[in-house]
């Protein structure tokens, strides 16, 4: 619409002493993170002066009709008729958050058939608004029980979506996205360059699984600015985070649950496939994720510290240290990094045998207590 900048006040997954300020640029896209230090430098130093709104002469223009705008814009990428001919039935959770206002209506003017959960704005949620397998208990007995072609659910701010097949399974948000990344490679053209943009946190499986298609995996640091602006310079209309995130280029380059849920409702109306079947042709892995709290220790320091012991346990394997580290093998990675957001230390493991998995996670753990009691 032309606007200079934007300002979005959120806490997405977070509690609210958390809540921050979302600078978005001309383009659309949120501001990188030089030009966040730059204004955070500004405001730190108190290198600006207040001025009384009235004498600042710009003009209060209030737009009315920004949830139709939106749905319009998401409607205009996918195959309406097709969609509406399949007749799908959905189950949405919006987290009593901004997702209720916009993902039922525009599923049902997609012709789905849409019952929602936790969708009333609410002061009071109903769910911790973190889309997590623990938290979607609710939501999954309900997919599972009415037997819906799927379940999708949000976090507060609803630019992720995590979703949930018939069976009440809660899909990792990285194996929902290459589901997407292939649904869009293969019936959205062949102009659609060959190259996806994920996080370190992703699973390695998604090179396996995309090779087949010629693209190519570029990994970045954890953050979807990072991913959306890397996706900007490589050309790339592909992007997502593990957590649901899932940033589709002809769109806008910024992660967004409602276009992710349109599409995922049109790779199911193409396919002819369920969501169960279209998961059930990976592999079964075993997943774990923790955290640990480290107080007023700094962060990176305790990953560098972390990263040394590692790398002479691990000095056979593949090693990336884009954001933390990360560690890849045939049968298992991990990644160990500091939170962006939070005191705390994150840790991810992924392995083909549930024993393997269980092991690396106690080695992990036993270097990062033996490093924070130092």
């Amino acid at each position: 619409m032309g606007f200079d900048a934007g300002i979005m006040i959120t806490a997405s997954h977070n509690p609210p002493e958390y809540s921050g300020l979302k600078l978005i640029l001309s383009d659309g896209v949120e501001a990188p993170r030089d030009v966040e230090e730059a204004v955070e430098e500004i405001y730190h130093e108190l290198r600006f002066r207040r001025a009384s709104w009235i004498k600042l002469g710009y003009e209060v223009r209030k737009v009315e009709d920004v949830n139709d705008f939106y749905i319009d814009r998401i409607v205009e990428h996918v195959a309406v008729e097709p969609i509406m001919r399949s007749g799908l039935r959905v189950v949405v959770d919006g987290a009593n958050n901004v997702g209720s206002l916009t993902t039922p209506k525009l599923l049902r003017r997609l012709g789905a058939k849409v019952l929602t959960v936790n969708c009333d704005i609410s002061h009071i949620p109903y769910r911790n608004p973190e889309p997590t397998p623990e938290n979607l208990d609710e939501v999954s007995r309900i997919v599972a029980s009415l037997g819906a072609d799927f379940g999708v659910a949000h976090d507060g701010d609803a630019d992720r979506a995590i979703f949930i097949d018939r069976f009440g399974r809660v899909l990792p948000g990285d194996r929902a996205a290459i589901i997407l990344c292939e649904h869009v490679l293969t019936s959205k053209g062949a102009d659609i360059p060959r190259k996806v943009v994920t996080a370190i946190s992703s699973s390695t499986m998604i090179s396996e699984v995309l090779s087949k298609y010629g693209v190519e995996v570029i990994w970045t640091k954890v953050g979807s600015i990072n991913i959306a602006r890397t996706m900007m310079r490589e050309g790339s209309l592909l992007g997502f985070e593990e957590n649901g995130g899932f940033m589709y280029g002809k769109h806008q380059y910024v992660r967004d649950g409602g276009m992710s849920a349109a599409l995922m409702l049109e790779c199911v109306a193409l396919s002819g496939r369920g969501l169960h079947e279209l998961y059930e042709r990976f592999p079964k892995t075993y997943i774990v994720k923790t955290k640990v709290a480290v107080g007023q220790r700094a962060k990176d320091e305790l990953v560098s510290m972390l990263k040394e012991k590692l790398l002479g346990i691990f000095s056979s394997d593949r090693i990336i240290d884009i954001d933390g580290v990360k560690v890849i093998n045939p049968n298992y990675w991990f990644l160990v990094r500091p939170s962006g957001t939070e005191p705390i230390i994150r840790i991810y493991v992924e392995a083909k045998d549930e024993g393997v998995a269980n092991k690396l996670l106690n080695t992990i753990m036993s270097l990062v207590e033996e490093v924070v009691k130092k």
